[in-house]
């Protein structure tokens, strides 16, 4: 897959990313004015915190970035069929073209995509085959971030020492309403919805079964033979290096699967 930005007209999805974005910004500028940076300064916490705050910070803006902006899998309105593959291929009856099969047609987008698993609003695009590894790296690092954000609320009252007296009114009166009321509660509901899509997609993966199947009730039994969950998960990420499923700035390679194409009506 390169590196080629693919956007969806829909204004509700627009505001659904925004609002994602919105609350990836809230907390990457307010914790760190309110909390690392005025206690790093104090000799309160070490410089690593700090900097593993912006890194899991700038991953999850990077995953969130590609996976809203990369190509899921549209198929082309006149592809190619290689002569051997032809029976895996099937008419979408929505927009009268040829795609192999697992395919599903997106109404909200109006075109095919490959493998696609479901169309998610707070991304305003598709999650398919050559994106499911960048939504599954959004959620992976959205769970880390809201983690992160809701161990420092937590420290910040339970653990933390007190900061000097000059900044002591302002922080402790900034700090009540926003610190408490809306990043906990922020954290607390990015980490639950985090955490059970990562568990969702990642036991897809694992399964070979996308959400749309899942929701149509199709046996996993029918579709051949099992994968290690390293087979499945370089399948997905395109790369056979675990490290690199942790990259969101790099391009997917697809790798022949071994196990037979899945059939089903």
């Amino acid at each position: 897959m390169k590196l080629r930005l693919h956007f969806v007209v829909d204004p509700m999805g627009w505001l659904c990313i925004s609002m994602v974005f919105g609350i990836w910004l809230y907390n990457t500028l307010f914790i760190p004015q309110l909390v690392l940076h005025p206690h790093y300064n104090e000799g309160h916490i070490p410089w690593a915190i700090v900097v593993c705050y912006y890194i899991a910070s700038t991953l999850c803006l990077a995953a969130l970035f590609r996976a809203s902006t990369a190509d899921p899998g549209r198929l082309p309105a006149d592809p190619h069929i290689p002569h051997a593959e032809r029976e895996h291929w099937e008419l979408c009856n929505k927009c009268n073209l040829m795609r192999p099969k697992r395919s599903h047609h997106c109404s909200r987008c109006g075109h095919c995509v490959r493998r696609m698993d479901h169309h998610c609003p707070w991304i305003n695009n598709c999650v398919g085959e050559d994106n499911h590894w960048l939504f599954l790296q959004l959620c992976f690092y959205a769970q880390v971030l809201s983690l992160f954000t809701l161990v420092l609320d937590f420290c910040q009252y339970y653990y933390f020492q007190p900061l000097s007296e000059q900044d002591q009114g302002k922080f402790t009166t900034r700090h009540e309403l926003a610190l408490l009321r809306v990043s906990t509660l922020m954290g607390l509901v990015m980490f639950g919805g985090m955490t059970s899509m990562f568990y969702t997609q990642l036991n897809g993966i694992l399964s070979d079964t996308t959400t749309i199947e899942k929701m149509a009730q199709f046996s996993n039994e029918i579709y051949g033979s099992k994968k290690s969950w390293q087979r499945a998960l370089a399948e997905v990420c395109g790369t056979r290096w675990k490290l690199l499923w942790l990259l969101p700035l790099r391009s997917r390679e697809p790798i022949q699967a071994s196990h037979h194409f899945r059939t089903h009506v």
